[in-house]
């Protein structure tokens, strides 16, 4: 769906939906057709501007949705950078709002609006080695941040999240879709895909799941889900949150810096981060490019269970990676 027919559709019952907050809205432009459609309000009151997103209907249940949010609330309260959630008038969470275009059932709700530009395109337009440092050493603090605040806080009776654990990166049905099926893949692929997961299925088995190491996760913390506002880091969309290995958040939040010339001296910077605020040891870390090569595959199983999007224009190299990876895969 294009812009213009995603704000024919969806425009009329967000604002809809928007009688049900606080606000008096100025306007409503449409900033994000992708999973969920993301559209920026201004309070007219006040000119406070806010995030108001329709949520896909079949991703999260609204159990589901509301746990995100509670989370949220919890890292704000701790001193994280992430966005405010903005309850409506009746203090619910999430608004129910019929979208007539489509014959769905939405849940509508809204959070702080955090200036800024992505973080994807603050690295392609700055090259700059120090600043790039400075970026990837605040995300690792951030990263740290959250991770120390899962690890303390009592998950409150009836949160619900799901688990990227073995089974849900690497199992028979893993979460974002059965990698080794990709149409793209020729069967000597799939089988060596197939093959890479039953033995990292050992590997992970044998790193348990101790509370130091696993924890509620952002777990798609790349740098389109980072906004920079004068060298300020805020983390943004929660969407694919859960129960995960802190060693996947850092994962994500490096891997598409790999292969670039620059990519030590990144790591390094976020490791470095990431160690002013919580520990990390040298054994753990080794496991990092198994974590590195286990994002990859998820991401063609994602592709796989997402085939209206077609194929991306990196997918070809990102699968060729992936399978170069699979082949010289060593279990740790």
């Amino acid at each position: 769906m294009d812009r213009d027919e995603a704000q024919r559709v969806f425009e009329p019952p967000a604002r809809e939906a928007l009688r049900s907050f606080a606000i008096e809205p100025a306007s409503l432009d449409l900033v994000a057709v992708a999973e969920n459609i993301t559209f920026r309000v201004v309070d007219a009151r006040d000119g406070t501007p806010y995030v108001f997103r329709l949520h896909r209907p079949w991703y999260h249940t609204l159990e589901e949705l509301i746990s995100e949010r509670v989370w949220l609330r919890a890292l704000v309260e701790a001193g994280v950078s992430v966005p405010k959630p903005v309850p409506a008038r009746d203090g619910s969470e999430y608004v129910r709002v019929a979208v007539p275009g489509t014959g769905e059932q939405r849940y509508a709700g809204m959070i702080s609006w955090t200036e800024g530009r992505l973080l994807s395109e603050a690295l392609a337009d700055n090259t700059d080695a120090a600043w790039r440092a400075r970026a990837f050493e605040q995300l690792g603090i951030i990263t740290a941040a959250m991770h120390n605040q899962a690890t303390s806080w009592p998950v409150p009776v009836g949160f619900t999240r799901h688990h990227l654990d073995t089974d849900g990166l690497m199992g028979d049905q893993p979460f974002w879709g059965p990698f080794w099926a990709h149409s793209l893949l020729s069967p000597a692929e799939s089988r060596l895909l197939l093959d890479t997961r039953d033995r990292m299925r050992v590997a992970l088995a044998r790193y348990g799941r101790d509370p130091r190491t696993y924890s509620l996760i952002h777990a798609d913390m790349h740098e389109r889900n980072v906004l920079v506002n004068d060298e300020r880091l805020t983390v943004i969309d929660f969407d694919d949150t859960g129960f995960g290995w802190h060693l996947y958040d850092i994962a994500v939040a490096l891997i598409h810096q790999r292969g670039t010339p620059g990519y030590p001296e990144i790591e390094a910077a976020f490791l470095r981060g990431y160690r002013r605020l919580r520990a990390l040891s040298d054994d753990d870390l080794a496991l990092l490019p198994m974590f590195h090569l286990m994002r990859g595959m998820v991401q063609i199983g994602w592709y796989h269970q997402r085939p209206e999007l077609g194929v991306s224009p990196n997918f070809h190299r990102m699968k060729d990676d992936v399978c170069a990876g699979c082949a010289a895969f060593v279990a740790p």
